[in-house]
């Protein structure tokens, strides 16, 4: 896991960018920037990022996220966020992207994806936004996944 002080920063863009886009709060808005953390890594709903490459990797994924997709950190962050889902659901990711990138956001995302070990899974009521620093500069996309069932093999 990388350092508290980059995390700490992270999850600040995370904040600061989902409230910029949706008008709402990611975490209650009165914490300060270690509960704030504290509250991510703690958070009942997976959230994870990817940076802003052209074949982006995920570079930051809370334990609820982990669980989900049954990877830890080194792992969950070597790997191409693209890979979050299976072939054939790639182009209908892809093109979600794309509208996120166009509009900033989407709320209320559903679609099917895969942990490391098989286990496929259908998400829903996922918001997915544009990370976006204080200098405007895109840094990436975010989700946070509040739903997710488990689909038969």
């Amino acid at each position: 896991m990388p350092d508290r002080s980059w995390l700490i920063d992270h999850v600040a863009l995370l904040r600061t960018s989902y409230r910029r886009l949706t008008g709402d709060d990611l975490v209650p808005p009165h914490l300060s920037p270690t509960q704030a953390l504290a509250a991510v890594l703690t958070a009942p709903y997976a959230l994870l990022s990817h940076d802003n490459r052209d074949d982006p990797l995920f570079n930051f994924a809370n334990p609820a996220a982990q669980a989900l997709f049954a990877m830890d950190w080194p792992t969950f962050v070597a790997l191409p966020s693209r890979f979050s889902a299976e072939a054939p659901n790639r182009e209908e990711r892809t093109r979600l992207l794309q509208r996120v990138a166009d509009h900033g956001y989407i709320a209320d995302y559903q679609g099917i994806r895969i942990a490391s070990t098989g286990q496929r899974f259908r998400i829903s009521g996922a918001t997915v936004w544009n990370l976006v620093d204080e200098s405007g500069a895109y840094r990436g996309q975010a989700a946070r996944l509040p739903h997710w069932e488990p689909l038969p093999d």
